[in-house]
């Protein structure tokens, strides 16, 4: 490489860390090391930034957005979309950017939820393609899941009146409609005291009717307050306090 393009690579390196600047905020002390199998010289460390540092960045660029998420059952899977917009008021079809993806459940994972797993990919792919992370390596999850067969999905058509967290459509396929029989609904494995805890309802009245897995997504800071300030019900504060733990050990 010459010294030209050299140069040019790094001014469009500069130029992207830019995007989404946040003063004092510097996303790189956060993101993760990782192997990229598929890099020209095999096996290249580069950088990740979890999906967590990508949701914490987007509250600190917009204090006010929101991070809407919607899911569906596949074919053996589960395909969840997000769309991320500047503000809570913002109209449905004025989103930042919006993503899709599908997980399924893994027999050598038996504790991790296929559909928490689509929203939480989805939502790291939204939040990449809104420029939450352009300048390291990957975004995101890890992508290492093996791929779904998808072939069953139900997509959403129409426009809902109101696109608030766990609501929001995903868009509808270009190519024409076709009549399929109803896929089985996938048998989900037993919830974990984490899936419960995400399950568990949010006792804060701007957040009524939302799970603590919901507020995690949309306010991340209201899910903190009732894991140390809330005192109504141990219960609850108790599952704020393992998802918060479990938020922690994501990002290490």
């Amino acid at each position: 490489m010459t010294m030209e393009n050299t140069q040019a690579k790094q001014m469009a390196m500069e130029a992207l860390q830019k995007i989404n600047a946040v003063e004092g905020f510097d996303p790189s002390a956060l993101a993760v090391e990782y192997t990229d199998l598929n890099s020209p010289n095999g096996g290249e460390k580069r950088l990740r930034l979890p999906v967590m540092v990508q949701i914490g960045w987007f509250r600190l660029k917009y204090p006010e957005g929101r991070i809407a998420v919607s899911v569906t059952a596949g074919k053996d899977c589960f395909v969840a979309t997000a769309r991320i917009y500047p503000h809570y008021s913002a109209p449905v079809e004025q989103f930042l950017a919006e993503a899709t993806a599908s997980r399924g459940y893994l027999l050598d994972k038996p504790t991790v939820s296929p559909r928490e797993w689509a929203q939480t990919a989805a939502v790291g792919i939204a939040l990449r393609n809104a420029g939450f992370g352009l300048q390291f390596g990957a975004a995101g999850d890890s992508f290492d899941a093996p791929v779904v067969d998808e072939l069953g999905s139900i997509m959403w058509s129409g426009d809902p009146a109101d696109a608030s967290a766990g609501s929001v459509p995903s868009p509808v396929s270009d190519a024409p409609a076709v009549q399929a029989a109803p896929a089985a609904k996938p048998r989900e494995p037993e919830l974990t005291p984490f899936e419960k805890a995400l399950k568990v309802a949010c006792p804060i009245a701007k957040y009524n009717g939302k799970t603590l897995g919901e507020v995690l997504q949309i306010d991340p800071k209201a899910l903190h307050w009732v894991a140390t300030k809330f005192t109504g019900n141990a219960e609850i504060v108790a599952a704020a306090k393992l998802i918060c733990d479990e938020a922690v050990k994501a990002t290490a």
